[in-house]
């Protein structure tokens, strides 16, 4: 007997339940999808868009600063073309320099050798004249000067002043003042060993003028030579109001040599030296006065103390007075620190009474 078929079935259980398994695993998938959707989204939407606010301001900014960045690269570069194209003007003006300064040292070159060709034979003429000059003075003169005096250097001075004459009286001032041209080292000076004072080159220098003037005596004639400072006295101890022979020189020689051993000290009182010329009988027919500022009292036993300009300028005045009429006087001044109005008051007494003004330098004679 035929035996009868079982049914067939499209789905067995076993596929229904793995499309169940698959659809549920799908369902799952979706869901842990979703939570995490809102989990993501629990931010608030203000803050979020804040905060891309601020990331938008962030980056124009750094698009500005790039900008920027950018354009000051830009000039930069532009500053360096122009940098370098200043260097060229320049280099190409030194090379022009340079060449013209290679001409101008040729042409100088040859001037500088024209130049001191020409002030060697101006030299070589001026030793010349000068020998010539020597020669012809030393023929003029030989037999007519009794001593000789040697100067440093070689300067030559028009004064105008006389020192000849037949009775020729040297008033040299010897007071402390004669130390110094500035009142500082005068007062350091006047402190010192008597050895020290003489070697004061103010003093040196006074001294040295005085050589050079006996230089100059006429043959013949005759001469004194006075120091003051509070009082008056000869050089040569002993011819007060004597007339000395300038003879052989020997009196004139021993006079220089006394008076450099004179220590300058003490005050300045012009009434004694101008009453010496007075007192010379016969007067001297030419007077010859170094000083270096008016004086500071007016009698050997005036008071110590500051004396003001005003009080100076006034002894100069009394001390004149004392002045016989007819002598001319011919001053040498020695420029002091401070004492303005001696040049001005001597140069006056010197063209009153006919004689000659001389404010002396460092170096002469």
């Amino acid at each position: 007997m035929a035996r009868r078929r079982r049914p067939m079935e499209v789905f067995s259980m076993s596929f229904l339940d793995c499309m169940s398994c698959g659809f549920g695993a799908v369902i799952l998938f979706f869901m842990i999808i979703n939570s995490q959707v809102v989990h993501r989204t629990d931010t608030p939407p203000e803050r979020a868009q804040a905060e891309t606010v601020k990331l938008e301001f962030e980056i124009l900014e750094q698009r500005k600063n790039l900008v920027l960045a950018r354009n000051t690269m830009e000039d930069l570069e532009d500053e360096e073309s122009r940098a370098k194209d200043k260097i060229a003007q320049i280099i190409a003006l030194l090379e022009e320099l340079k060449k013209e300064l290679v001409q101008y040292d040729s042409v100088t070159l040859a001037k500088i050798e024209r130049v001191e060709k020409l002030q060697s034979d101006i030299k070589s003429l001026e030793d010349e004249k000068k020998r010539l000059l020597a020669m012809e003075q030393e023929r003029e003169g030989e037999g007519t000067r009794v001593r000789s005096f040697v100067g440093d250097g070689d300067r030559q001075y028009l004064t105008g002043l006389k020192v000849g004459g037949n009775r020729i009286l040297i008033l040299v001032d010897s007071s402390a003042s004669m130390l110094d041209r500035k009142i500082v080292n005068i007062i350091r000076r006047r402190n010192l060993p008597d050895a020290n004072k003489l070697r004061s080159l103010k003093w040196r220098q006074a001294v040295a003028s005085v050589d050079w003037l006996s230089a100059q005596f006429p043959p013949g004639s005759k001469f004194q030579i006075y120091t003051f400072n509070t009082e008056a006295k000869p050089v040569l101890k002993g011819s007060d109001n004597i007339w000395l022979e300038v003879g052989d020189g020997k009196q004139v020689d021993e006079a220089i040599r006394n008076l450099r051993r004179t220590v300058p000290e003490e005050g300045t009182n012009m009434s004694a030296a101008y009453e010496v010329i007075a007192s010379m009988n016969p007067a001297p027919d030419n007077v010859i006065l170094l000083v270096d500022g008016l004086p500071t009292m007016n009698s050997p036993e005036a008071a110590r103390g500051m004396v003001t300009g005003s009080e100076r300028l006034k002894y100069h005045y009394e001390a004149i007075d004392l002045l016989p009429t007819g002598v001319p006087v011919n001053i040498l001044l020695y420029p002091m620190e401070g004492d303005y109005q001696a040049a001005i008051a001597y140069w006056l007494l010197a063209y009153q009474t006919g004689g000659s003004f001389m404010s002396v330098s460092k170096d002469w004679p």
